[in-house]
């Protein structure tokens, strides 16, 4: 109840500006590093050899730095909201469904880019994207980017699903048999865009023009798809490796996904002979996510961040993670020269679907597609629970 009532304040904060408060002044100059760095992050975006020895982008750092890194793994952007509203972190990499909160909330401040001498090299694309960037102030650096993929067991399809109504709408399956408690779906809030996405293609008489701009009309029809769904939803998931297990052990066939879960699976040759798993971006397109390094209002380690952020955009990490997570780097020198990544990899990560992503955002009050206002995200985050819940 807590993590609710700090994430509802944040998102009231939003919904009524429909506009957002810019923070602190920005750092002028970095200094010797603390002795450490508290990160709050996706699970497989910082690592440091334990799971791999082949991909480890803290090692090195450390050494070169004197900063000690410290990574509390998130599972939602609400949970990321949660613990910077509580503190004690200096980092965090916020997706956009969670940055506009942070900034709104004031638990981010300005970053100078002028300090991180890497920034030039960021792809342009996200340079100024509006998830970090408010009124010309960027408030973090690109790290990431991505689709929620839907993975799907080849076992069971044969071909490539095409369309997401396989986790949408009960149907027999290719095997004969029913979806029903065989599919997953993604436990927050901001999936409601996925089935607002969904509908955009199937329902085109609701007029959606952006799964994150809905008014009261498409967004109870997007949660009359998800109350629908519920019934064919054996889990919900936010915790990756908890995914991962469900598909080699509890008969999960199709889901929502990250390319994170589909690599590890994929890499695993026992479960690859039992249980295996593809993804694809169906037709319809799919949300996704263009993750930031944001830094706390009150980091206690600020020269330790601004080197962090520095070192997160190299060509060696992006590429290295890249090729870990299953992403797309945030910064295009990466996807040549790689060894782990490959000169091909970027494009196998999905670089070229770029115009098919819709990244998440915080739907906010006041937005372009809907004259008369949309639905904020305070009445996402509290509608998700009732559909969670049965209701």
């Amino acid at each position: 109840m807590k993590t609710l009532k700090h994430t509802v304040l944040a998102l009231l904060a939003v919904s009524a500006m429909g506009g957002l408060a810019l923070a602190q002044e920005a750092k002028k100059e970095v200094g010797k590093g603390e002795g450490q760095v508290n990160i709050v992050a996706w699970a497989g975006y910082i690592e440091s050899g334990a799971t791999d020895k082949a991909f480890d982008w803290v090692t090195e750092f450390e050494k070169a730095t004197s900063c000690k890194v410290n990574v509390k793994t998130a599972g939602t952007s609400d949970e990321m909201v949660a613990l910077m509203n509580e503190g004690g972190f200096d980092l965090v990499t916020a997706s956009g469904d969670a940055s506009l909160r942070l900034i709104a909330g004031k638990r981010v401040q300005p970053v100078n880019t002028d300090l991180i001498p890497s920034w030039k090299t960021v792809d342009e694309r996200l340079q100024n994207a509006p998830w970090h960037t408010v009124d010309g102030v960027h408030y973090g650096v690109p790290y990431q980017w991505g689709a929620n993929v839907l993975a799907y067991n080849t076992n069971v399809f044969k071909e490539a699903p095409k369309s997401w109504g396989v986790v949408f709408e009960e149907q027999n399956l290719p095997d004969g048999k029913s979806n029903k408690g065989r599919v997953q779906a993604f436990d927050g809030p901001i999936y409601i865009a996925d089935a607002a996405l969904y509908l955009m293609a199937k329902k085109p008489e609701l007029g959606i023009k952006d799964p994150y701009e809905l008014n009261e009309e498409q967004y109870k029809a997007a949660l009359d798809l998800l109350r629908a769904q519920r019934a064919l939803v054996g889990r919900y998931w936010h915790d990756a490796f908890m995914q991962i297990d469900d598909f080699k052990n509890e008969g999960v066939v199709a889901s929502s996904s990250w390319p994170f879960q589909v690599n590890l699976l994929q890499a695993d040759k026992d479960a690859m002979a039992k249980t295996p798993i593809a993804s694809v971006i169906p037709d319809e397109g799919a949300t996704g996510w263009a993750d930031t390094t944001m830094m706390h209002v009150d980091a206690a380690n600020p020269n330790c961040a601004y080197l962090w952020m520095e070192h997160s955009i190299s060509p060696k990490v992006q590429g290295d993670l890249a090729a870990w997570f299953g992403s797309v780097p945030a910064v295009p020198a990466a996807c040549k020269g790689n060894a782990l990544l490959t000169d091909a990899g970027c494009d196998t990560n999905g670089m070229p679907n770029f115009d098919k992503i819709h990244f998440w955002r915080t739907p906010v009050t006041k937005c372009e597609s809907q004259p008369a206002g949309c639905v904020p995200y305070y009445r996402w985050a509290t509608d998700m629970i009732a559909v969670l819940g049965g209701r």
